[in-house]
């Protein structure tokens, strides 16, 4: 297919920062991926010195394989294409010595950091769930702010907000205790070195001579000022992004960093992509004059070469129960007269608690599902524990993951055995693994506690000695030989299947670890035990709720996880205020971001697209009327069918469609 004049231009223009502003389905995954075929065959660039960063493993992943096929894969050699905090973590595993880190840093996910705030503020906060989550997604705002303890500290107005700065103070003291870092920390840690140190900020810009960024209107403070600092004065960057896509302000995703980057670089070409490859003609319009309402920087305005399609319709429903069994009712219908896959449908609402009573009305009807964000791979309890352990190998101060798998199997080292290990460790400023060799800790502890602690800690680091000297495979397999794991599994386990599959996940964790050790993944390059379970960890924080299965089943998700994603037939369930916009948008003035939600939401449909509202719902126990959403108002009524404004169907509507679904009954008994 050929690349259209904008996108032409976009892919050409290599002289100086450029903006390609890309609506919804205008082809911008092929503006990055032939803009990196052009660097490296025209104009002399060598793929190693390209850097592109996007969002997600799953983008990552299929920009690779789409440069790949571009290029082929000798002429891609070398060429990063990372997420920003892959991109981070590569800076750090290479700069570690200069920002005082030792060799074998962990990576806390979030269950370690809640784990570890929930014990350093025991005190303050009395393990308090919502104060929990709040002082973390505060640390997380603050460490996207680049803000460091002192300043949060110098900042804070409030008495929570003074208590919230003193306990990241002392986060940040015991993640440096542990040698470990945080999700935020990929991102903060390297932009604070490149600014502070002249040497390592050329080292990384004479390594990254072009710099492409995909999403750019979801970067939020410090993953700007990465960028920044990586382009320097050259500015050979090409940034693809879109305004009205903007839906993660609740991640710290700053739409401004738009107009910042007219200021900072003042010749920035701005190149629009305005041609949609998706949608019908209709769907478009109404996407586009919805999204009039809100400001622009930047205007523009999408358009399709397919023909107008289908209306949108409009469905209203009793009450929740009646809407989801309604959704699905047409959705069979649709299927029958059409002949489509379940795959071609995608119900999406506007929050979690949505999706319920809908799950419950394709179960009854035995329609194959999938929920998006449901639990992730590396969530589950046996490949959390397997993990533990080679994060322990990897690094022996990482207490987080000592105390997952010390007593699991079970090897009689109960809480009172590390509770005393505990206070001893902390009084010596060691970790708990280090302790446990102390001959001090003889005062403490004795006994069997003693001796099982020491027989686990000796066992830890013949393992480590054995990866260490170059048998990571070997080291790996005697881990789960030698714990009994497989044993412990079908003890506790709900029943011999269940044990069998959770072994079965661990055999495929197995499969990875040792295709990355040695080298079989899609970069080819060998990689030590120490940078396989960095990379695993991080991925496993950026994929919980990515999935890739091509099954063929109904997609159900968020309005914020269909971002990116396209259907043929779309349903857009719950427009209703309070809902879609949200409650706490409209109490927060924050409408504009609901739009965009609204309109994302519309963008990913390509044939079809039906709304639902209802008369009544239940919220909170109680009985509400809501009224129908004002961007249903906003659309252009003369592409919508509301139902009860519907002309009745004359008698040949209803002859032509009785044939079609004759004819249907007829092709689906032949083909069985």
């Amino acid at each position: 297919m050929k690349l259209n004049p904008a996108q032409n231009d976009a892919v050409r223009h290599v002289s100086g920062p450029c903006l390609v502003l890309a609506g919804a389905g205008s082809g911008k995954t092929r503006v990055i991926t032939n803009k990196i075929a052009y660097l490296v065959q025209q104009c002399g660039y060598k793929a190693r010195n390209i850097a592109a960063v996007t969002f997600t493993n799953k983008a990552a992943r299929e920009m690779k394989e789409r440069v790949s096929q571009t290029m082929g894969k000798q002429e891609a050699r070398g060429l990063m294409v990372s997420t920003f905090h892959t991109l981070g973590l590569n800076i750090i595993r290479r700069e570690y010595k200069v920002l005082g880190l030792k060799a074998g840093f962990s990576l806390f996910d979030d269950q370690d950091q809640m784990a570890l705030l929930k014990e350093l503020t025991e005190e303050q906060l009395d393990g308090d769930k919502d104060l929990l989550n709040q002082l973390m997604h505060t640390i997380s705002n603050w460490k996207n702010d680049m803000l460091t303890p002192a300043q949060a500290e110098s900042a804070a107005m409030g008495d929570r907000d003074k208590l919230f700065a003193h306990c990241y103070a002392a986060y940040q003291k015991q993640m440096k205790a542990y040698n470990a870092l945080d999700f935020d920390d990929l991102i903060l840690m390297p932009v604070l070195l490149l600014k502070m140190n002249e040497e390592v900020r050329q080292r990384w810009q004479s390594r990254i001579r072009y710099l492409l960024v995909d999403e750019y209107q979801d970067t939020n403070t410090s993953q700007y000022q990465l960028v920044k600092l990586l382009v320097g004065e050259r500015a050979r960057f090409t940034v693809v992004g879109d305004d009205d896509q903007s839906i993660y302000s609740w991640r710290g995703a700053q739409p401004k960093n738009l107009i910042l980057l007219n200021q900072d670089f003042p010749s920035l070409k701005v190149i629009k992509l305005e041609q949609n490859y998706r949608s019908t003609s209709r769907i478009l319009r109404a996407a586009n004059i919805l999204i009039d309402n809100n400001p622009h920087v930047f205007e523009k305005t999408l358009f399709s070469a397919i023909p107008d399609g289908e209306m949108l319709k409009v469905l209203k429903a009793n009450n929740e129960e009646h809407e989801a069994e309604r959704v699905v009712g047409e959705m069979i219908a649709h299927r029958f007269m059409n002949r489509t896959d379940h795959k071609d449908y995608a119900i999406l609402y506007r929050g979690n608690h949505q999706s319920r009573l809908f799950e419950k009305a394709l179960m009854q009807n035995r329609i194959p599902y999938k929920i998006s964000g449901s639990t992730s791979f590396f969530a589950r309890a046996e490949i959390k524990d397997i993990m533990a352990y080679l994060r322990l190998l990897t690094n022996q101060d990482d207490d987080n993951a000592f105390l997952r798998i010390v007593n699991t199997p079970r090897r009689e080292i109960g809480p009172v055995t590390l509770e005393k290990l505990g206070s001893y460790a902390n009084m010596r400023g060691k970790s708990l693994f280090a302790a446990s060799f102390e001959l001090g800790l003889q005062q403490t502890l004795t006994g069997r506690g003693l001796e099982a602690l020491q027989g686990f800690t000796r066992w830890v680091v013949e393992l480590s000695d054995r990866f260490e000297r170059g048998d990571a495979v070997e080291a790996v397999r005697s881990l789960v030989r030698d714990s009994h794991y497989e044993d412990w599994l079908y003890e506790t386990s709900s029943s011999p299947k269940a044990a069998e599959m959770r072994m079965k996940n661990v055999s495929d964790l197995y499969s990875w670890i040792v295709a990355d050790l040695e080298g079989d993944n899609y970069d080819n390059e060998p990689k030590s035990l120490r940078e396989v379970v960095q990379r695993l960890t991080l991925r496993d924080m950026m994929e919980r709720g990515e999935d890739d299965n091509e099954a063929d089943q109904v997609q159900l998700m968020t309005l914020h996880a269909s971002k990116g994603l396209e259907f043929p037939y779309v349903y857009l369930v719950g427009m209703e205020e309070g809902l879609l916009p949200h409650q706490s948008s409209i109490d927060e003035d924050n409408v504009e971001e609901e739009r965009r939600l609204a309109y994302v939401g519309i963008t990913r449909a390509q044939r079809e697209m039906t709304f639902t509202l209802c008369k009544e719902r239940r919220q909170y126990g109680e009985l509400i009327k809501p009224t129908p959403s004002r961007f249903l108002e906003e659309l252009p009524q003369d592409d919508l069918e509301w139902e009860e404004k519907k002309k009745p169907q004359s008698q040949q509507e209803r002859m032509a469609k009785g044939q079609a679904a004759i004819a249907n009954l007829k092709a689906m008994l032949n083909k069985d």
